[in-house]
């Protein structure tokens, strides 16, 4: 699903809301809430008045690592976005070419064909496979093969060289990856949420789970008084296609017992289970059977939500404003429904709310709830 009207790029969020004015924080953001095709507008203070108690909100816990960093493929510059880890001890990642400006590009076919090259291997923006990356502290990346069959922009690399592997260069070298609407670097800080729980193995997410990033600890105290509830979960999010604007790559993800408990429950109860971002709506759907279960999940998930797949457990979603190419369109409109969510984006563009991970949210809210539903409707 594809609004029809383009975002203008004054609509962008720059910079994180804390930095645009004086006395402001993280929750000094704008709140469109949908329920149905009815609109309102608040500000994100408020969002305790709008759940009620015995909702549960799902939330990420994944950090966000410092997963940009420099290098070189002969005497050219090149930055890589390491994605994800693989079991097999290669990583996803992205090559990418710097812009000039701080930030980075999509990389030029043309460079990557003339890229230095250790075999025939096959071609691709992110290739050749045997391509050489030099990086800091004498680490070095060879690419081995696309993530997937007819792929070019993600590919599993081979790392090797001194010091504490990848996550330990990620900690001395990284910076978060930032787009070019941003207008500067940030620190990491910048980029963790209030539910971010740094796992012992050091492991996170490529990209922000940023939906969360307007919430503060004074906030949740306020939801928790009112009787609201959070399940944590766990989904290491990989990089983001900013170009072309792809479906979501597997990503690794964990749903504890306790969680998938409260969410029964919850549901048994007459609660709403409102997922906090794109995120937690991937990795409860992955631990819900077809009967609407969750139980305790943990590995990859390559899931897809889409309206023809629907949603099982997932009643409303709290998220940023998306791209109108961006496929997580296609999972409010499973959440939603497509006029909820073409008539929510008329009222953004119009209020001239800011999109992207420093921006706005869109709180999209049942009119009834999965046990209000009829079962021969919905998955």
């Amino acid at each position: 699903m594809k609004p029809a009207v383009r975002v203008p790029q004054e609509l962008s969020a720059r910079v994180p809301v804390e930095q645009r004015g004086p006395g402001l924080d993280r929750g000094d953001v704008r709140l469109l809430v949908s329920r149905g095709t009815e609109v309102s507008h608040h500000a994100f203070a408020q969002l305790p008045g709008l759940l009620r108690a015995g909702d549960v909100l799902v939330v990420n816990t994944s950090p966000t690592l410092a997963a940009a960093v420099d290098g070189r493929i002969g005497h050219a510059r090149v930055v890589v976005h390491f994605s994800s880890p693989g079991d097999d001890g290669r990583w996803a990642v992205e090559l990418r070419d710097p812009d000039g400006r701080g930030t980075t590009r999509a990389r030029d076919p043309g460079r990557a064909r003339s890229a230095p090259r250790k075999d025939g291997g096959g071609r691709g923006a992110g290739g050749p496979a045997g391509t050489e990356v030099r990086l800091p502290g004498g680490v070095r990346l060879v690419l081995e093969e696309p993530l997937s069959e007819g792929g070019a922009r993600l590919w599993w690399a081979r790392v090797s060289g001194p010091g504490g592997g990848v996550l330990g260069m990620l900690r001395e070298h990284g910076r978060p990856i930032r787009y070019s609407y941003t207008e500067r670097d940030q620190p990491l800080s910048v980029y963790q949420t209030v539910f971010a729980v740094p796992p012992a193995d050091g492991s996170g997410s490529a990209e922000m789970p940023s939906a969360a990033r307007p919430f503060t600890a004074r906030l949740v105290v306020e939801l928790v008084s009112r009787g609201v509830q959070f399940a944590p979960i766990t989904l290491h999010t990989g990089v983001a296609s900013a170009e072309a604007h792809e479906p979501p790559y597997p990503e690794r993800f964990s749903v504890p017992e306790a969680s998938a408990r409260l969410i029964g429950a919850a549901r048994a109860g007459g609660g709403r289970v409102v997922a906090v971002g794109t995120t937690a709506v991937r990795a409860v759907e992955s631990a819900a059977g077809p009967d609407g279960v969750v139980r305790a999940a943990a590995g990859w998930t390559d899931l897809v939500v889409t309206p023809e797949r629907g949603v099982r457990v997932v009643d409303g979603l709290l998220t940023g404003l998306h791209e109108p190419e961006a496929s997580h369109l296609l999972m409010l409109e499973a959440v939603a429904g497509r006029a909820a969510v073409d008539r929510g984006y008329e009222e953004a563009r119009a209020g001239r709310y800011l999109w992207h991970e420093f921006g706005d949210v869109h709180l999209l809210l049942p009119e009834t709830t999965h046990t209000e539903r009829c079962d021969g409707n919905w998955p």
